[in-house]
């Protein structure tokens, strides 16, 4: 495909290596964790800036994955030119694993107490700018490193059709102003979205009359809990072949670095649950006209950062947005393993955020010694849990390969030795 675009690749391995030349102005800190709206929340995002994680208490994101296993794995790979503010901090045997792996030092952990940490950040004299990867409510505007009310808008559904870039036919529907019941639905199948679902959540394919009434009554919950006031009717994409997730940076000149495109593995349902990418192999220029406009766009509302937006592909080559996110994603630290492994010549690799095996974190990364030092496996989060009295370890990880084949064989192994990947 001709492009009279040529986008270059990110060198670096890190996020503070993406952020670099953009943080010299002020002093800047990276919020690690997301917002949520749970009950344990000291500071739940029920004022203004809404996000869907979970229709009821019992359904919504739970306090280990927002403030331990996904902030732990963007600390894996963030590098020691932006301070990570860590409110829960991961054990002294990963930390250890990070240093000797990605070589990074632990100076860019800052601890705070997640009862106060807002507070304390929006009075810090420390950090005059912050970056999120969502706006909080109870984080003073002027300390959000991109203006608030602008992130929550690039980052809401409804927002994709301005951004210049093919994606499927869709209609807007302000809950305030229109009920459910009014609005005019098309054919199965279709799909429905609350405005800013987490991981996911609030991603409903209607594919018959019961899946409509389970999506509504889902949407009646949060409408009742006034954590809602947009959701999207969206056509069904048909005979996809392939789901995307591309991923680049926008610095505050406009200017656009390369950092990865991976194949999404996600379940029937919607959720997601990793990526694959082969770093030498994949074909990016076909998305160059999409990166631009996006990229533009995000430039003249202000936006500088990670950006990673979902397409899908069909069987007659067409490329739909079906999604755009103005953050860090799932699969960035996949991506900014490209250099490292591709050094190795590693240039298949696979990330996962169910993997679990039995056992303490120390007694795992002994059996699994050969492996980590050969980076067939990297582990960017661990969690020790415990049931029915045994010790079992959650982990994030990515596994690698010179071919997929030999990626594949590579976790048939690692499975042998007690490694699983949950279902």
């Amino acid at each position: 495909m001709n492009s009279k675009y040529n986008f270059q690749y990110f060198q670096g391995n890190s996020l503070s290596d993406l952020f670099a030349l953009d943080i010299t102005d002020a002093s800047y800190g990276f919020i690690l964790n997301y917002p949520a709206t749970a009950s344990w929340a000291a500071y739940p995002n029920r004022k203004k800036y809404f996000l869907q994680d979970g229709s009821s208490e019992a359904t919504k994101t739970s306090f280990d994955k927002i403030c331990q296993k996904e902030p732990w794995k963007n600390l894996a790979v963030l590098g020691d030119r932006i301070p990570g503010i860590v409110i829960i901090p991961p054990s002294k045997s990963l930390l250890e694993y990070w240093q000797e792996h990605f070589g990074f030092s632990d100076s860019n952990r800052s601890m705070m107490d997640c009862s106060t940490y807002l507070d304390d950040l929006s009075h810090s004299e420390r950090f005059d700018k912050l970056i999120a990867l969502f706006p909080f409510d109870c984080l003073k505007p002027e300390k959000h490193a991109v203006d608030s009310d602008t992130h929550y808008r690039l980052l809401s559904k409804v927002t994709l059709a301005e951004l210049g870039v093919q994606c499927p036919k869709y209609e807007s529907y302000n809950l305030h102003k229109v009920n459910l019941e009014e609005i005019q639905l098309p054919q199965f199948p279709y799909l429905i979205k609350t405005s800013h679902g987490l991981s996911g959540e609030g991603t409903y394919i209607v594919k018959s009359l019961n899946d409509l009434n389970y999506c509504f009554e889902e949407i009646r919950k949060y409408l009742n809990i006034k954590s809602l006031d947009w959701i999207i009717v969206s056509e069904f994409v048909k005979n996809e072949v392939q789901n995307y997730c591309v991923q680049f940076y926008v610095n505050k000149a406009g200017e656009i670095t390369l950092i990865g495109t991976t194949s999404q593995l996600v379940t029937p349902e919607g959720n997601y649950l990793g990526g694959l990418i082969d770093y030498r192999n994949t074909d990016t220029s076909k998305f160059f006209e999409m990166i631009a406009a996006i990229g533009q766009y995000a430039y003249k509302q202000g936006y500088f950062g990670v950006i990673g937006f979902d397409v899908l592909e069909d069987r007659d080559g067409e490329c739909y947005a079906i999604d755009a996110n103005f953050r860090v994603n799932g699969s960035t630290p996949l991506c900014l393993q490209r250099h490292t492994l591709l050094g190795l010549g590693k240039e298949v690799a696979k990330y996962s955020s169910s993997y679990r095996m039995e056992g303490t974190l120390d007694s795992i990364l002994v059996t699994l010694k050969p492996e980590l030092d050969r980076k067939d496996l990297i582990v960017l989060s661990a969690l020790e849990r415990v049931k029915y009295g045994k010790i079992y370890t959650e982990i994030y990880a990515i596994v690698t390969g010179e071919t997929i084949q030999e990626m594949q064989h590579i976790e048939q192994k690692l499975q042998d030795k007690g490694l699983r990947a949950n279902p």
